[in-house]
């Protein structure tokens, strides 16, 4: 994926499908900071198919082999003259923006998969447990989730439009490629659900390595921020009730 985003400063929609364009990036930093900063095997498994969805894309591109859309400069206008000149084109010049094939689109199938495997693990998987002491305090209702889920699906449209309105893609090369996205983050729930009901989590965290590197799985029965809030409140009560205890036995010594 490219940094380098041709757009049309005049008009602000490409300025802001530009910005859309390094949704990805930013993502594949928030898929790092999330393992490192929780250790949750579930969001390792995530990145992974993510991973394995952008190995697909560099495979199907080098398969299908089909070009991106091209596409014929206009005359310039007193907007966009300072455009053309920068670029060095002039009027009625065939050009074709980014680089390499076009079938399938890598941005469109990259929100595909992130969306629905989020949405799949928001509304299926994150599930409390009966037996869970903490089914009350630290589960995410189902009404967030579902609104979680509705805009991340959103965001992976706007991604996904952005990039026939940029002329990187035809609406084709973005359908497939949020088909291909859909159906791997399909596949790839499944085959973790299968992994997980076979035991192979709980086999591999009770490795020497996943410990020493402190791999946990409580995301699928918590929320991590509530549940984290919940201790830091438990915390700040005690040091309140503490320092209250000291501050009456002070005050007993001196009467």
């Amino acid at each position: 994926m490219n940094f380098d985003i041709d757009k049309n400063p005049a008009d602000p929609i490409s300025y802001f499908c530009a910005w859309l364009a390094l949704v990805p990036q930013g993502l594949c930093v928030t898929y790092i900071t999330l393992i490192w900063a929780t250790r949750e095997v579930e969001i390792v498994l995530m990145f992974a198919g993510q991973m394995g969805c952008e190995a697909l894309n560099f495979l199907l591109k080098r398969l299908i082999k089909e070009e991106r859309p091209k596409c014929n400069l206009l005359a310039p206008s007193s907007s966009d003259t300072e455009i053309t000149r920068t670029n060095g084109l002039t009027s009625g010049t065939v050009v074709m923006y980014g680089k390499g094939y076009g079938m399938p689109s890598s941005h469109a199938q990259f929100l595909a998969f992130f969306s629905v495997f989020l949405s799949l693990f928001l509304l299926l998987r994150h599930t409390a447990h009966q037996s869970s002491s903490h089914k009350s305090s630290s589960y995410t209702p189902f009404t967030q989730r579902i609104a979680l889920s509705f805009c991340f699906l959103v965001l992976a449209a706007f991604v996904s439009a952005s990039r026939v309105y940029l002329n990187y893609h035809t609406a084709r090369q973005v359908l497939v490629g949020c088909s291909a996205g859909v159906i791997s983050a399909f596949a790839w729930f499944y085959i973790t659900w299968r992994v997980r009901r076979e035991g192979w989590i709980d086999r591999v965290l009770e490795m020497r390595e996943c410990r020493a590197l402190r791999i946990r799985d409580l995301v699928i029965e918590e929320d991590l921020v509530e549940a984290g809030w919940r201790e830091w409140e438990s915390r700040r009560s005690g040091k309140r009730t503490g320092g209250s205890g000291e501050v009456r036995g002070r005050a007993g010594k001196k009467s």
